[in-house]
């Protein structure tokens, strides 16, 4: 197995509950309200809460299931190991394999926002301009964890001062308009509910760190319900102040709807202030998404899923560097295309499937024996817990309705992933024989 130089295959612990709180806010509380909340106003009109709080439950029921997860098995590579011990190898690696590209195709395409962003104020050419940003974040986490988290921090007060900006200035027309006014019907609020989860994506990321934490089994559990209900607050605030200040149909049509919204609010042209704002946010997102993908790469690789080399650890940084390498040399593929269609949708049909499975890896290995009940299973119907199946079942909901493409193309990704899993598994097996 690759170590570094002083032996271990370990990760570095030095992250607390506010580091990782603060981490997980920040993967969240990325590029996707700044923009998708318009498209949630188009499917729900001034009922816009409603979608943003479907998708809170969905991911607070999922959220408290990695919890308890992570406390069991506080290990890098996150939804593969638990899928991994739960069903065993194959069913592992389709999940960490779903989730790791879910998480590539993210970071390209918000790498390609950011670039739009910048290519507004400044006219730069858009493809170098993502590369270099895939580059500086690989450089920042390869010189540690914590060094990544203090910047993503820094990055992350930056975003929420943007969202506080256009709360606190459209917060004096709250009550003028009728929130139980729908635009569409059910089908229509649950489509914009499965869009909107993309905004929350992030929380999953968190199990990541999990070896990287101080006392992992209570830290980490705190951290990410922490990091859930801060997000909803955020997000609820900013939707019900969004369509008090903006009428939804023109916030639906608006490529800048927060930037609509305090425009409206206070008459001022602020739009550059937003746009700058939404550089840092993009900027943390595609941080954050690669430190998450290099941890699954690099949890992988350790148990043997993956190449073993990838397991190989920094000497003198205790960082996967190798990992950190090859995630942000396939991210900066996927961003030549210079667009991803439908990625939001595509990164959470890949998502729900990975959520499913882990689960439904929950509720087969049920409450641990001798022990204090995890928050997941401590309510039980028949010794069946309960949050870990409604988590499954709401994750199968969204994931209805993402819409056909994306679901085809995730299961594309999903088959992809197996036929490499056998192939590798069966090397490894040879290679194993063959010593």
């Amino acid at each position: 197995m690759p170590q570094n130089s002083s032996g271990s295959d370990s990760l570095h612990r030095g992250l607390g509950v506010f580091e990782l709180t603060a981490t997980g806010v920040g993967i969240i509380l990325g590029a996707g309200i700044y923009v998708l909340i318009g498209e949630a106003a188009g499917a729900a009109g001034n009922g816009v809460w409603l979608p943003f709080l479907i998708s809170a439950i969905a991911a607070a029921l999922t959220g408290l299931t990695y919890a308890e997860l992570a406390s069991r098995f506080p290990r890098a590579g996150a939804t593969f190991e638990y899928t991994r011990r739960a069903f065993g190898p194959r069913i592992g690696f389709m999940a960490g394999w779903t989730m790791l590209f879910a998480a590539v195709i993210q970071v390209s395409a918000v790498g390609i926002g950011f670039a739009g962003y910048l290519s507004e104020i400044t006219n730069v050419p858009r493809i170098p301009v993502t590369l270099g940003l895939i580059a500086a974040s690989g450089t920042v986490l390869w010189l540690g964890v914590r060094e990544s988290v203090r910047l993503g921090i820094a990055f992350a007060m930056i975003e929420a001062a943007g969202l506080i900006l256009a709360v606190s200035v459209s917060a004096r027309f709250v009550g003028e308009v009728d929130y139980l006014d729908f635009a569409g019907g059910f089908g229509d609020i649950m489509r914009g509910s499965a869009l909107m989860f993309f905004a929350f994506l992030g929380f999953e990321q968190m199990a990541n760190l999990a070896e990287e934490t101080r006392e992992p089994r209570k830290n980490l559990p705190r951290a990410i319900v922490l990091a859930v209900s801060i997000i909803t607050v955020v997000y609820m605030l900013v939707a019900i102040t969004s369509v008090s200040a903006v009428d939804w149909r023109d916030l639906s049509e608006s490529d800048g709807p927060l930037g609509l919204v305090v425009e409206t609010a206070t008459g001022a042209e602020l739009s550059t202030v937003l746009s700058v704002i939404a550089l840092f946010a993009t900027a943390n997102t595609v941080l954050f998404g690669l430190m998450a993908a290099s941890r699954q790469t690099f949890g992988m690789a350790r148990a043997g899923a993956l190449p073993r080399p990838l397991a190989m650890l920094s000497a003198s940084r205790q960082t996967p560097w190798a990992a950190i390498l090859l995630v942000a040399v396939v991210s900066a593929i996927f961003t030549l295309a210079g667009d991803i269609g439908e990625v939001a949708q595509m990164s959470n049909a890949a998502v729900l499937i990975a959520f499913i499975l882990v689960n439904a890896s929950l509720v087969k290995m049920g409450p641990e024996p001798g022990e204090a009940q995890g928050a997941a299973t401590r309510w039980q119907v028949r010794r069946i817990p309960v949050v870990p199946v409604l988590g499954a079942t709401t994750s199968a909901v969204m994931l209805g309705y993402t819409g056909i493409t994306p679901i085809l193309l995730a299961l594309i990704l999903i088959v992809s992933g197996t036929i490499f899993g056998e192939y590798w598994a069966r090397k490894g097996d040879q290679s194993s024989a063959d010593l």
